[in-house]
């Protein structure tokens, strides 16, 4: 359905519908998000819809990534936000703490998370979990907060990371997982991630390593950060296996010709997600008795 006139209501505004305008987090208004509202969405319909997180990579473009997941919105009747987690948070210039997840006493799964509980205030989100994808630095976060988060998270696309977090408890965080209960207040747990679908995602043609080398001398380097491979093609293996080991299964994809793009990877991510929501909400329908 296409909306004929601005979709003003009786609590949401213009601004509210389709392409939304940014809005603080209200819980720490360093952080902001944008989202993209279906055209059927009217505020007293009955209607909910599936929520899908998508998170951008280090250059921040957040309205470019909307873009690029509009279609899949459309098609797939969801609900799209996009966090924004600016450069600068915890030092001038600084780049990367929220690939992490976490920078002293800062949590970017939980400003994620109280993002989500806002756009569950506002709209009529389907379920108690949501779906994630992330490119690139938003690849970082996106497998970082599988392994932090899997209780509310149903689907999860990780797309070319510069470098992983092995599910490995030979290595310390951030190589592995060993200690992590130490940064996040409690282990893995593995069961919960088998309960989640998840793909890694990255360009056949994605083989520059000039950012995402980790030498000895680097800030990063711990014991076990040359376990992974070079390029960000070895590592989204790497990553993939140490999850298989577990016996947790991931669908891999490599998209021929493209390097270092998310657009260039959407095809592969939409066909996964599609297929998520299509098999969930087959589920549905036969636990209701209601057959597709």
């Amino acid at each position: 359905m296409v909306r004929k006139t601005p979709g003003h209501g009786r609590h949401l505004s213009y601004y509210d519908f389709g392409r939304t305008t940014v809005q603080a987090c209200q819980s720490d208004p360093r952080f902001s998000y944008c989202a993209y509202i279906p055209e059927s969405y009217e505020e007293d319909g009955q209607q909910q819809y599936p929520l899908l997180v998508v998170v951008h990579g280090t250059l921040r473009n957040i309205e470019s990534y909307r873009e690029t997941f509009i279609p899949l919105a459309e098609r797939c009747q969801l609900i799209l936000l996009v966090p924004l987690f600016p450069a600068g948070i915890t030092a001038p210039g600084e780049l990367n703490s929220y690939k992490f997840l976490r920078a002293g006493d800062l949590r970017y799964d939980l400003v994620l998370l109280d993002m989500v509980a806002e756009m569950r205030a506002k709209y009529r989100v389907a379920g108690d979990r949501f779906s994630l994808f992330g490119f690139s630095g938003g690849g970082h976060f996106a497998h970082r907060m599988l392994y932090a988060q899997p209780q509310a998270l149903d689907a999860v696309s990780v797309g070319a990371p510069g470098i992983v977090t092995l599910l490995n408890d030979s290595f310390d965080y951030w190589v592995g997982t060993r200690d992590f209960a130490t940064h996040f207040g409690r282990p893995v747990d593995v069961d919960a991630l088998r309960r989640v679908s998840i793909q890694t995602v990255v360009g056949g043609d994605d083989t520059d390593t000039w950012e995402i080398a980790v030498p000895r001398e680097s800030r990063l380097w711990m014991p076990g950060a040359d376990a992974m491979g070079a390029t960000r093609i070895d590592r989204i293996h790497a990553l993939g296996r140490s999850l298989e080991e577990h016996r947790i299964p991931v669908r891999r994809d490599i998209v021929p010709g493209v390097a270092h793009s998310h657009a260039g990877v959407a095809s592969a991510v939409e066909d996964f997600f599609t297929d998520h929501y299509t098999r969930s909400r087959r589920g549905a329908k036969a636990e209701t008795g209601v057959l597709p």
